[in-house]
């Protein structure tokens, strides 16, 4: 099952949240086509928005051909390859990067034992 979270903090609308979020995991291959999405109801009411939240979001990638609604059996991933351009990863790095040094920032850290600690830090799957 697909597992949406959003940041309330980061600023930018819930919708395009959930939008970047299926488009990332369809480019990273862990969503594949033909997978189902929750409905718009279960996906609201996991994400405590609107409706229409989630709607808007599943119409936009509807209409790019990212997502297929099936009347009656629900929304799944389309076939159209997506893909995440070098700008985009480049940005959601700054982004993700900003965050962080604000965290880290508001605890006392120093750049230099961030550093240290990235460098030391194993990436597990």
């Amino acid at each position: 099952m697909i597992e949406f979270r959003l940041d309330h903090r980061s600023g930018v609308p819930y919708y395009r949240q959930i939008i970047d979020q299926i488009r990332h995991g369809i480019a990273t291959g862990e969503w594949k086509p033909g997978d189902q999405l929750p409905t718009v109801r279960a996906l609201a009411v996991q994400l405590k928005v609107n409706l229409n939240t989630v709607s808007k979001a599943y119409k936009e990638l509807e209409i790019q051909k990212v997502l297929e609604a099936q009347q009656g059996t629900g929304t799944f991933i389309g076939t159209i390859k997506v893909e995440i351009d070098e700008k985009e990863r480049k940005n959601k790095l700054q982004a993700i990067c900003k965050d962080f040094l604000n965290v880290a920032d508001s605890y006392g850290f120093k750049v230099e034992e961030m550093i240290d600690e990235l460098s030391n830090t194993k990436h597990t799957e």
